[in-house]
């Protein structure tokens, strides 16, 4: 599979370039998402950051590249389908 070096901004990957496996038309995944695992064994958290163009070609306005931006009030399911008979998932209240 090809991949390509992808920079991050914002939150824990600030500034770090990353590899980012390509999909089948090119592109990285609109959401790439990282779990980091929770204090003491806890519930993980997943961090999401949203795919971004870098910059836009003079002459089509085409996007020359991609980077990853932090979404910090993200919840994970980003990306995946809507579908109008799916109900949301409900989170477990601290508490």
């Amino acid at each position: 599979m090809k991949s390509e070096e992808t920079p991050f901004e914002g939150g824990p990957l600030d500034g770090r370039t990353l590899p980012v496996l390509l999909g089948a038309t090119g592109q990285p995944p609109r959401y790439y998402k990282v779990p980091v695992p929770g204090p003491d064994g806890g519930r993980p958290t997943v961090l999401v950051y949203r795919r971004e163009p870098r910059g836009h070609g003079r002459r089509l306005g085409l996007p020359v590249g991609w980077k990853f931006v932090f979404v910090p009030d993200a919840t994970g399911d980003e990306g995946r389908p809507r579908w109008p008979w799916s109900r949301r998932r409900s989170r477990p209240t601290d508490g």
